[in-house]
């Protein structure tokens, strides 16, 4: 038994020729109105592609997320010191850790 196809192959190359040109998810969201597909199949389809890339993960304030541990190496390598000293700092608010790597930033 044969399985339908969710997508032609001409809509596929014109897909990955739009997502190519301009890798973005207004570009996806447009796709997806396009296609009357939903933009988690776009972006599934894309993947499978080969072509699409993954936007980056931010805040609610558009900053970059940082992990405590990737926090607590900086505040490591500030100090001149090996991670494993100050591990449990990882126990601390990211808050707080944030807070010390700027202090530090300013000392140094």
């Amino acid at each position: 038994m044969a399985s339908a196809k969710n997508y032609t192959e001409e809509m596929v190359n014109a897909m990955t020729t739009a997502y190519s040109a301009n890798p973005t998810r207004d570009t996806v969201d447009a796709l997806a109105r396009e296609f009357g597909k939903t933009t988690r199949s776009i972006i599934a389809k894309l993947s499978r592609e080969g072509v699409y890339i993954a936007q980056p993960r931010t805040t609610k304030s558009g900053e970059a997320i940082v992990s405590k541990q990737e926090l607590v190496f900086e505040v490591a390598t500030v100090l001149g010191v090996e991670v494993e000293e100050i591990a449990s700092l990882e126990k601390a608010t990211k808050v707080h850790l944030k807070a010390l790597v700027e202090r530090l930033s300013v000392i140094s």
